[in-house]
């Protein structure tokens, strides 16, 4: 059985750090709280993804947190990774658990009722629903509204985590969503301290989110 907490989800983003930099601050959020980790390069070589997966994975690992990687569901199987996030244009859900087998945690994007529906069937194990409001990353978005949010969440039994704009101060529009976690990228990556972020977002999240 696959356990993991979408409660606090973060999301990397590595432009303008160096990689010592990037890899501190990642530690620094996996101290603070932050229950799931998704590596994110969208510019990065087959080779460059891996080779920073593995280090990721160390930090990752060494504080019990699962590892997800983005887009790449080669890297995941290369690095032995907890799982691969996949959106539409990336390889079909289904296909992503033949090459990774049924223990991988497979999460989904879905913006409609319908493509979390047919997430769901595809076998995914989760879904990030968004963006909730604009978002400072350059990765293309199509806004979500909260009751679209909800919507999915009454729709299927895998969990979902908000993603998109996130953080402490706006959380709240989450409340009575039914929405399993709180997705995160500049909140925490842009903080001048990634930890005190992340244990600020732990404490608000904590009740926000349950019903």
């Amino acid at each position: 059985m696959k356990i993991f907490d979408l409660s606090l989800y973060l999301v990397t983003d590595s432009e303008g750090f160096d990689e010592s930099d990037f890899l501190r601050k990642v530690d620094q959020a996996l101290e603070g709280g932050v229950t799931i980790l998704q590596l994110r390069e969208k510019n990065k070589s087959g080779r460059e993804y891996y080779e920073l997966a593995r280090k990721v994975k160390e930090l990752a690992y060494a504080r019990r947190v699962p590892l997800i990687i983005d887009d790449r569901a080669d890297v995941a199987l290369a690095v032995d990774a907890a799982g691969v996030h996949l959106v539409a244009d990336d390889l079909p859900v289904e296909r992503a658990r033949a090459l990774l087998g049924q223990g991988k945690i497979i999460g989904a994007t879905a913006k409609t009722v319908d493509a979390a529906v047919a997430a769901q069937a595809a076998g995914a194990d989760y879904l990030g629903v968004g963006a909730i409001y604009p978002t400072a990353t350059k990765v293309k978005t199509v806004l979500t509204s909260v009751d679209t949010l909800a919507a999915i969440c009454r729709a299927v039994s895998i969990p979902a985590a908000a993603i998109g704009g996130l953080n402490a101060q706006n959380i709240g529009v989450l409340r009575g969503s039914g929405a399993a976690g709180v997705c995160v990228v500049s909140a925490i990556m842009r903080s001048p301290d990634p930890g005190a972020s992340a244990r600020l977002l732990r404490a608000r999240i904590n009740g926000l989110l349950r019903p």
